[in-house]
């Protein structure tokens, strides 16, 4: 006899009410974005969407390229950003850890002048450890002083960008006319693999391969090891997981420094390139600090979705630029984004409702079946 399998048994069936919800946030932001292009220029608001569209293509592969350079710190920040979600900790420090692990690289490129492959293998592992170490202080005040960490991680972005500052100005690493640091020497800039034959004078690199392989090695820490599982475990209730034996102190710890580690990693992956990228001494937060929040939200923190939000991202940003040949002004572009990016915050929100109808769903068929046999 053919063994029943019961509906209400979620883990043995496909759960998409994360992807659905992402991309019904994905496909508000772009209506809203329509409609506010609509309402300041109606006679160019379907030719300039259209440029959002594809203009992520408008080169050819060339384009593509450069959404894909663009799109591996945003990658980078939100694998860091994500990662510690799954620890309930919100890292919103990115953009002092992401500084930080730019300047650790760039100085290290430029200044050891290491031999061969050396020469940027090792400057990505410096921004390691810097991102890591800036993310040390905010870990150790939140874990055994429970200070709010939003709080901390926020105060530490300013010091970082202050700090950073004024590193640049005493290493030898200035450029005292442009305000900015100087170019990475061309040995040890990241290799292309190959990608400027397939992306064809674009800025893309061995960043994207990085940021995949990361990808897949913090996923199978989180969905494949007990560390994993322990992390989770004190993401959803601390004070269950320390029953249970767990150190939850150590956990958070480990969890911020991971998480600051690989938001370093995208800095370092930004800079040390051929698309002529600088550390520029100004009191502004490196943005791809912050855009890997959005990243991870639209992406349900799941390391793997995150590459897909990422480029996503990324090709809005890239393809908004040429919305402006029909008129429309870089704000405008911008709106758009930010549109998209605030609706991804909602993909929670969303994603429960999805969840809440399809148990509904299996409950009335569960129901339904019952009856059938009586």
């Amino acid at each position: 006899m053919k063994k029943q399998t019961s509906p209400l048994a979620p883990r043995r069936q496909r759960d998409y009410a994360g992807v659905l919800s992402s991309i019904l946030a994905i496909l508000a932001g772009l209506l809203v974005g329509l409609i506010v292009l609509l309402a300041t220029n109606p006679s160019n608001a379907f030719p300039a969407f259209s440029a959002l569209i594809t203009g992520g293509f408008y080169s050819g592969m060339k384009t593509f390229g450069n959404v894909l350079y663009y799109a591996v710190p945003i990658i980078m920040t939100g694998l860091g950003v994500g990662f510690g979600f799954k620890a309930s900790i919100f890292n919103i420090g990115g953009a002092g850890q992401f500084i930080v692990g730019a300047f650790c690289g760039v100085y290290t490129a430029s200044v050891w002048n290491l031999p061969g492959a050396l020469g940027w293998i090792v400057p990505l592992l410096a921004s390691m450890i810097g991102g890591a170490l800036w993310a040390l202080l905010p870990g150790l005040l939140h874990a055994y002083r429970r200070v709010n960490i939003v709080i901390a991680t926020i105060m530490m972005n300013y010091i970082g960008m202050y700090l950073v500052n004024y590193l640049i100005k005493i290493a030898p690493i200035y450029d005292n006319v442009k305000n900015q640091t100087r170019p990475v020497p061309a040995a040890h800039r990241l290799p292309t693999a190959g990608l400027e034959k397939l992306f064809p004078d674009s800025s893309a690199n061995i960043g994207i391969f990085i940021v995949i392989i990361v990808a897949i090695i913090v996923f199978i820490l989180l969905e494949k090891t007990n560390f994993g599982f322990e992390l989770k475990a004190c993401g959803k209730n601390r004070d269950a997981s320390i029953g249970f034996g767990v150190d939850a102190k150590r956990m958070i710890m480990t969890a911020m420094l991971i998480s600051g580690a690989l938001i370093g990693l995208g800095g370092a992956l930004l800079y040390l390139s051929s698309a002529g990228k600088y550390i520029k001494v100004e009191d502004v937060q490196a943005a791809e600090g912050m855009n890997g929040i959005p990243v991870a939200l639209l992406a349900m923190n799941h390391p793997i979705g995150i590459i897909f939000t990422g480029i996503f991202i990324a090709y809005m940003q890239v393809s908004g630029f040429y919305m402006q040949t029909y008129g429309f002004t870089t704000e405008i572009v911008d709106i758009i984004v930010s549109v998209i990016v605030y609706f991804s915050a909602f993909s929670f929100i969303i994603r429960e409702g999805i969840r809440r109808w399809q148990l509904r769903q299996r409950t009335d068929v569960h129901h339904t079946g019952k009856g059938a046999e009586k």
